[in-house]
């Protein structure tokens, strides 16, 4: 997608040259562009955009920047999935039980929820790239230093504490910053392309992680994933600005600049008062208790428990996790129509068909288990697929609705809630399928919780949005 990219032509050759620029009144001025202010921009709105301006179709740069958010996005999901790949390796060589190893996932999940609302405020005190390339590194040394571990406190910390806080800086909120940022126009649609590229990352990479770990042995599948994540920083550093005004743009589809958020002071307070004033807010409350039950019916029970479910009616694990793969590949698609229909219908309502869909494509898994491979669960996979993380998009859109230049905080606290959920049910579902000798209870509370889920999206009132003007 390309819109009209101003640059100076002929006429306005002195556009090159800031220092010596005049403006109509004869005052002379040194303004750059790195020094326009959303006072300087409503008075030249864009550079080279008056008389004398020659325009080209180059793209916008904003499209660089979310190419370069979704390269990170698949890749951190995909770094997270190693360490259940890891688990029968783990226990073959060090001895360690399942439920240790799970734990190292268990402070994965909390940390990668709890830290989303912190990193919003970081990345708007010191800049995106400072914190992604740092998220990053901290991958990096996470993943890098388990093949020298001897006890398992050392994967806690590594895999649990450092890669649980890299990830967790390029949750929902990366993926907010940047399309709050650089779009006006598409801001659906970006979120849902750069939510699917993370969600999805998590399941696709399984069979790649998978068949390494088996070949080559799991070090190799963590080294692999250490040098993976500081290549990824490279292009950050090299591709990544902070806001359009840094190239002398204006975000993709606005026509003035938008105001620049005061930043002063400790991230750490700022997303603690932010949380403070959105709790005040029942749209919150029903925004993250949704977002939770979200949580719980995706990666806490689908993603944590579905391969064993299968496994306990007959299917071969590996053919288990290629559905699970199978599932991300058709959140692809599912999350971008989500984005392109956030833009154009009302957010609430697609939330309420989400559920709804969800709900009763859970409550008829339990009977469509079966040893091979068959049409009835394919279906299955292709339908909830499409649904996985569809949510994203309407709850981001609504989270900007009621809550303005906060929103991403707030989204971040919405994905704790998320994360938070999904803590608790993967842990409830195991306990289920202890008690009971199945998982059958889980995916009807499943269905149940969707229900809710439906109702709390029902409740949530209206909020106009400001009208946004889309390119053609």
């Amino acid at each position: 997608m390309t819109e009209p990219t101003t640059r100076p032509g002929p006429a306005a050759a002195a556009e090159s040259c800031p220092a010596d620029r005049t403006p109509a009144d004869g005052t002379p001025t040194d303004r750059t562009p790195a020094d326009r202010t959303p006072a300087t921009v409503a008075a030249d709105p864009a550079p080279g955009s008056g008389p004398g301006v020659r325009r080209t179709s180059r793209p916008h740069y904003a499209w660089v920047v979310a190419g370069v958010a979704l390269l990170v996005l698949v890749g951190s999901a995909g770094f997270r999935s190693t360490p259940g790949l890891m688990m029968d390796a783990l226990n073959a060589e060090f001895g360690w039980s399942h439920a240790t190893i799970a734990s190292a996932v268990s402070v994965n999940l909390t940390l990668y929820g709890l830290t989303a609302p912190f990193a919003a405020a970081l990345m708007d005190r010191f800049g995106v790239r400072l914190v992604v390339v740092c998220a990053l590194l901290t991958i990096s040394t996470g993943a890098g230093l388990t093949i020298l571990m001897t006890q398992s406190w050392q994967l806690v910390l590594c895999w649990g504490v450092l890669v649980g806080l890299g990830s967790g800086s390029m949750a929902g909120a990366f993926a907010t910053t940047v399309s709050g940022r650089w779009f006006q126009a598409r801001q659906g649609l970006v979120t849902g392309v750069l939510t699917a590229g993370g969600a999805a990352g998590n399941l696709v990479f399984m069979p790649l992680l998978a068949a390494l770990v088996e070949r080559h042995g799991w070090r190799t599948a963590v080294v692999v994933v250490s040098l993976a994540a500081t290549a990824v920083a490279v292009p950050v550093l090299l591709l990544m600005r902070e806001r359009p005004a840094d190239v002398g743009l204006l975000p993709y589809g606005a026509t003035e600049a938008p105001p620049v958020p005061v930043t002063e002071g400790s991230a750490l307070a700022r997303s603690l008062r932010v949380l403070r004033e959105a709790a005040r807010s029942k749209a919150f409350w029903l925004l993250a208790g949704s977002f939770a039950i979200c949580g719980a019916t995706t990666a806490g029970l689908v993603g944590t428990h579905f391969i064993p479910a299968a496994h306990d009616h007959g299917m071969p694990v590996t053919t288990a996790a290629s559905l699970l793969a199978l599932v991300g590949v058709f959140d692809v698609v599912g999350t971008i129509a989500s984005g392109w229909f956030t833009d154009r219908f009302d957010s609430r309502k697609l939330l309420v068909a989400y559920y709804a869909l969800r709900g009763i494509s859970l409550l008829f898994l339990p009977q469509l288990f079966a040893g091979s491979l068959k049409p009835p669960i394919l279906a299955f996979v292709i339908f909830y697929g499409l649904d996985w993380v569809a949510t994203v998009p309407p709850t981001v859109a609504l989270c900007r609705q009621h809550f303005g230049p906060d929103a991403p905080i707030v989204f971040g606290w919405v994905l704790a809630a998320h994360q938070i959920g999904a803590a608790a049910v993967a842990g409830l579902a195991g306990l289920s399928r202890d008690a009971f000798g199945n998982y059958d209870l889980a995916w009807y509370a499943a269905g149940g919780l969707c229900a809710v889920a439906v109702l709390l999206c029902l409740a949530l009132r209206r909020r106009p949005a400001a009208p946004v003007v889309v390119p053609a």
